[in-house]
């Protein structure tokens, strides 16, 4: 894990305290093995909800209390006691405390329907030159990994991570670890302290020895909600699939609550490098907010670093998808021999039910560096959570290096902007590039129609031509934005009898 990662997964996490009456948890806890079932983590959750939240102690031992980053890195858990060696295609490896993972996280494994703890053993870990903490079984862990043939058979590669807060992360073949995803956003992108609910509790399924998927059940809880989620998760061919079932008990109203949220890094771009000293011509995890809406249009909303924290919510009703995605695949893209920013997956989110009328919302933030996530995206219902019943939300999460939505439509490939040729008012020039789709299929000599508006301001020139040296179809136009303060670009190319060949490319003013 790179540093950023661990900073970032890192935040305000809760301590597990055992809780009077909640079985077969607490019993659980004790060491003996309880009933476990579907319903047995919702229940569980139910009865969390309806009690006054208690923010739970961080204590730990001296020894792991004042450890540092590099100390941190020493402890390594040995794959030699990873869970299910024995057989199948996965195997669980367990993160230890300490650092800023300071929290405990109760594990159990699930068998032939018993749930059973899985307490500390200090011989399940390496601690390089650093002392070993005390061997004690209720230290707990931070969080775990699950480990699966990805890119060849004859090896188990780390296939996801959860750790800290509700973050979790997975990779699929030839990618590696990027943009995360969390169980709940509280408050993202609005005013006031964001609130980070917390998994507190993990229940992992043994798997059959010829399963494709792995199940995991987790408690979630903080201040203003519980909740109760399961994740099947199926390394898939060149994509990574998890399908979440997430069940909401909140205590209060959740007027800001941002479902499926996605957290990404994005510094700058080849079009998008205002200020920038850097050898490398790009630096992001993802580069665009796609979405699918409920009536079928595809959309590409390019990223961006903005001067100030910007906050984007697109309407919609049952959506059929979002997500962040990483569409550069090159390492020319990027010219990073270490981080391999080509390499980073793309996250969609796909809902398998009616989720009705609300949001996705696009949260960006000024960062002057790659080392903090600065992107969230999240879907927020337009009515507020009621306290005191349950929410549910199923969605498949496709963890991947691309996804294909509409295939007949072109994609915005490239997106660049600058300051227009006149000499008075300072206009800006955009142009997009566009390809795929049965765009590729027109003849030279073409002319699709430009579809292009502006919020505010004057928008002058649009045109629509064909690049010879790549074959891609190049849209341009100039803003003229007056005196606003704000302008929202809207744009796609249509056929002549005005249907799509193109996605909407969506962007604002000023960058």
């Amino acid at each position: 894990m790179r540093r950023r990662h661990l900073i970032v997964a890192g935040a305000s996490l809760p301590l597990l305290c055992p809780l009077p009456g909640l079985a077969p948890w607490t019993r659980a806890m004790a060491g003996d093995a309880v009933p476990f079932d579907a319903s047995t983590v919702p229940a569980l959750a139910r009865e969390l909800a309806a009690r006054p939240f208690r923010p739970p102690s961080r204590e730990l031992p001296a020894a792991l209390d004042a450890i540092d980053y590099d100390a941190f890195r020493d402890y390594r858990f040995r794959s030699d006691h990873a869970l299910w060696r024995d057989g199948g295609r996965f195997q669980a490896q367990l993160f230890h405390r300490g650092f800023i993972f300071k929290e405990r996280i109760d594990l159990h494994e699930v068998e032939g329907g018993r749930a059973r703890p899985l307490p500390y053993r200090r011989d399940r870990f390496d601690f390089g030159p650093q002392p070993p903490p005390p061997d004690d079984p209720a230290l707990g862990h931070a969080g775990f990994r699950l480990h699966a043939p990805v890119n060849r058979e004859d090896y188990f590669d780390e296939l996801c991570v959860f750790l800290g807060a509700s973050y979790f992360r997975a990779v699929a073949r030839g990618l590696a670890y990027g943009l995360s995803a969390r169980g709940l956003a509280l408050g993202s992108g609005d005013p006031g302290p964001e609130e980070f609910p917390v998994f507190r509790a993990f229940w992992l399924e043994r798997p059959a020895p010829d399963a494709d998927t792995a199940v995991v059940h987790a408690l979630l809880d903080s201040a203003s909600v519980a909740g109760a989620y399961r994740f099947a998760i199926r390394p898939a061919g060149g994509q990574t699939r998890m399908d979440v079932d997430a069940r909401l008990y909140p205590r209060v109203a959740l007027r800001n609550a941002g479902i499926a949220p996605l957290t990404s890094m994005f510094e700058f771009d080849h079009g998008d490098r205002a200020g920038v000293d850097d050898f490398r011509p790009a630096v992001h995890d993802s580069d665009g907010l796609a979405l699918l809406t409920g009536s079928g249009e595809q959309v590409w909303r390019p990223l961006r670093n903005p001067p100030e924290i910007s906050h984007s919510g697109f309407q919609d009703n049952d959506p059929r998808g979002f997500g962040l995605m990483q569409r550069k695949r090159d390492f020319a893209d990027f010219q990073d021999a270490e981080a391999r920013y080509e390499r980073r997956p793309s996250a969609w989110v796909e809902p398998l039910d009616r989720w009705g009328p609300g949001a996705v919302h696009l949260v960006e933030l000024p960062t002057g560096n790659e080392f903090a996530d600065n992107i969230v995206a999240f879907w927020r219902p337009r009515a507020p959570l009621a306290a005191g019943r349950e929410h549910r939300y199923r969605y498949r999460l496709h963890w991947c290096a691309d996804h294909a939505w509409r295939p007949e439509l072109a994609r915005a490939v490239a997106t660049r902007s600058g300051l227009g040729d006149a000499e008075s008012e300072r206009p800006r020039q955009y142009v997009v590039d566009f390809q795929g789709g049965r765009l590729d299929a027109l003849g030279a000599d073409a002319a699709p129609r430009v579809e292009a508006s502006a919020s505010a301001g004057e928008l002058r020139n649009p045109v629509a031509y064909r690049l010879e040296a790549n074959g891609r179809w190049r849209l341009s136009f100039e803003l003229w934005p007056g005196d606003a303060r704000v302008v929202e670009l809207r744009a796609r190319l249509l056929d002549a009898a005005g249907a799509p060949l193109s996605e909407t490319w969506l962007s604002r003013w000023p960058s």
